[in-house]
């Protein structure tokens, strides 16, 4: 095992998220039969990247208010003490405590915070590279992937179905599509 790694067109430094090209995305099962999505309109994420890849770290939060299933009505709700409890937890928070690579892929540990509870979780990130935009900015880009239990986290609301089941699935899919930008 080595402890560093080489990545072409890696720089050391802090990267922003363009939030224009970036989107922080959810999925979780409905009727037990479906898939629901949806995003947060309104994040931000640091990157700090050392002289060692591994060395790394992130922060980064996305407001509750902005979520949006393409539904209003759900997105009130999930805004509600029924799920999120935007009122008094307004950020969904992830601060990364690692990074490592196993088997060859990236690992990104920290704690996520969600509705006042913390938990570590690992997110899976699959790195898309480097390039420079026409404006002169460098930019590098990847896809980020977790699952959880949502009741880890106190979002326990349900209902049972008639049919067997139940309305909401427990494992929630975060999939989050990253571009960030070099600050000089």
């Amino acid at each position: 095992m080595t402890d560093t790694i080489d990545i072409p067109g890696y720089r050391a430094g802090t990267w922003v998220v363009d939030p224009t090209h970036t989107e922080v995305g959810f999925s979780v099962r409905h009727l037990m039969i479906a898939k629901v999505r949806g995003k947060f309109e309104k994040f931000e994420a640091t990157f700090v990247t050392g002289e060692n890849p591994l060395e790394s770290s992130v922060t980064a939060k996305a407001e509750v208010a902005s979520i949006n299933t393409g539904e209003p009505n759900r997105d009130g709700h999930l805004r509600t003490g029924d799920f999120f409890e935007a009122d008094k937890f307004p950020y969904i928070e992830f601060v990364s405590t690692g990074v490592r690579v196993d088997g060859g892929d990236f690992k990104i540990d920290g704690d996520l915070t969600i509705k006042g509870t913390t938990k570590p979780v690992t997110f899976d990130f699959e790195f898309a590279g480097f390039q420079s935009d026409p404006y002169g900015n460098y930019k590098a880009g990847g896809t980020a992937t977790t699952k959880i239990k949502r009741e880890d986290w106190g979002l326990t609301y349900n209902a049972a179905l008639e049919g067997g089941g139940v309305l909401i699935g427990s494992d929630v899919t975060i999939t989050i599509e990253i571009e960030a930008a070099l600050q000089a």
